[in-house]
């Protein structure tokens, strides 16, 4: 009887255990702990690490995670979570419960749209989201009144997200190579954005453009 063909299977990864979890431990310079699991080709987030919850940063960039389990709600205390160069393609709701995060890294993924709930990160200053599949943002993110900077570069947005003019100490977002409609091909075919396209406050502009900016309104009423 001829054998059959073997399915490909995906790859699994490097197995990370409790030991060498706690051995990735680092203190930062300020005092945080930071579990540092960077470069480590896990495919999947180990489940020990549910034992190393109270750490204050968590990096796990630069892997080949396709899939963040329902259990990341358990570091309540993180401030910084790193995700970015891995294979997400969606994250789960239970992200919202992280209620300290102060900086999301989920660069380079293959992110199509986000949970509501990032709108209950209410301490996040630092949101970066660039190089996804990104053209619309929840619009719960117009709750995150504490964010400075939002990266949304190389994704498909079309048009200046509307829940970023709810955000009021926004300082900078990176809108960097999207295929942005301009008033000229909006009833053509979008033009990609090769430049960079920055949105700031007016308070962060020089005197020569405010004035600028301001006789451009005048001129547009």
């Amino acid at each position: 009887m001829a054998k059959g063909k073997k399915k490909k299977s995906q790859p699994k990864g490097k197995t990370i255990t409790l030991k060498m979890a706690q051995n990735s431990m680092e203190l930062t310079v300020d005092g945080k702990r930071r579990l540092n699991l960077s470069f480590q080709e896990i495919a999947a987030v180990p489940k020990c690490l549910q034992k190393l919850c109270e750490v204050d940063e968590l990096d796990m960039s630069r892997n080949l995670i396709r899939k963040i389990p329902d259990f990341i709600d358990q570091f309540v205390g993180i401030r910084v979570l790193d995700l970015h160069s891995n294979y997400l393609e969606e994250l789960p709701v239970t992200i919202g419960r992280l209620q300290n995060l102060l900086v999301l890294n989920l660069c380079n993924n293959r992110l199509t749209s986000l949970p509501n709930e990032l709108g209950l990160l209410t301490k996040l200053q630092t949101l970066h989201l660039g190089l996804n599949q990104l053209d619309t943002l929840p619009a719960s993110i117009g709750l995150l009144k504490e964010l400075r900077h939002i990266g949304l570069s190389d994704n498909r947005f079309t048009r200046v997200p509307g829940c970023i003019s709810r955000l009021n100490n926004l300082q900078k977002v990176n809108l960097d190579r999207n295929p942005m409609l301009t008033e000229d091909t909006a009833s053509q075919e979008s033009v990609m954005i090769s430049e960079s396209l920055y949105v700031v406050t007016e308070s962060f502009l020089c005197e020569h453009c405010r004035k600028k900016c301001q006789n451009q309104r005048t001129t547009e009423m």
